[in-house]
């Protein structure tokens, strides 16, 4: 099948994928995911979208509660995007993460899939809090990486720009993408797949930031550390995710139209 006739596509993920940090709960989320679908749309008419992804969730809870589905809907192309919530948590694993990851690579292209996913940028570069986290993303990314050249993913470099660290790209909580951000994930993924018309500018710096915005980094980290940090820690402690009790969106193949404006 050439790379523009995609006529079938599932994502499956966590909250990234979702699409938090663009749009809300009550008038709903796009992400990159939704914005994918519109790229592979306007490639190929008629294209049919499933998400699956659900917030907070862990590779091995994407392998186990996802793939099955997404095997069903026999998609001719997915995206795997997952295990950023297993690098946040005290017993991470990178090989195990990995493993759920390269399971669900072999499974998809298995059954003809063309599987995409991304790397992971460094937190730190995001939130100077996060630094520990470096090594734990860069082995992860280096097994991503090896995993998908064995099962033929494409991979979108997502991890690399300097234009990753703007704060733009990302919400207030330094977790999850803002619009610009999904926006970009979403181009990368399509330069990376060959959609007609992508290029590599989703890479390029943003224009300079105000100087005002750079005096209050400091203060932005303060109140990021009490605003989000601190909560997040609790939930983990009581055992708790932001994905209690919630379903994928879009659980269905589904015109891309029936999911709202996705332009």
């Amino acid at each position: 099948m050439p790379k523009t006739e995609y006529q079938r596509y599932v994502a499956l993920g966590d909250s990234q994928t979702e699409g938090l940090g663009d749009g809300d709960d009550l008038l709903g989320l796009r992400g990159f995911a939704d914005r994918f679908a519109a790229h592979l749309e306007a490639a190929r008419p008629g294209l049919l979208y499933a998400n699956l992804a659900v917030r907070g969730r862990l590779a091995g809870q994407v392998r186990a509660q996802q793939l099955g589905p997404a095997l069903a809907l026999r998609p001719d192309i997915a995206t795997v995007v997952a295990g950023v919530n297993d690098v946040l948590r005290p017993r991470f694993d990178a090989a195990e993460t990995a493993g759920h990851l390269e399971a669900m690579f072999a499974a998809l292209t298995a059954a003809g899939t063309h599987v995409a996913t991304v790397t992971f940028p460094d937190l730190g570069r995001i939130a100077p809090l996060a630094r520990p986290l470096a090594p734990r993303l860069t082995a992860l990314n280096a097994l991503v990486r090896a995993a998908a050249a064995r099962h033929g993913v494409t991979v979108a470099e997502t991890a690399l720009p300097e234009a990753v660290a703007d704060p733009r790209m990302w919400t207030a909580d330094r977790l999850h993408a803002s619009a610009l951000g999904h926006e970009r994930i979403a181009a990368a993924l399509a330069h990376a797949v060959g959609l007609p018309g992508s290029d590599d500018t989703w890479s390029h710096p943003l224009p300079p930031p105000p100087a005002a915005a750079r005096r209050s980094a400091a203060a932005a980290e303060l109140r990021w550390a009490t605003a989000f940090l601190g909560p997040w820690l609790g939930r983990r402690l009581r055992g708790r995710s932001s994905g209690d009790g919630r379903t994928a969106k879009r659980p269905d193949l589904l015109p891309l139209a029936a999911a709202g404006e996705l332009s």
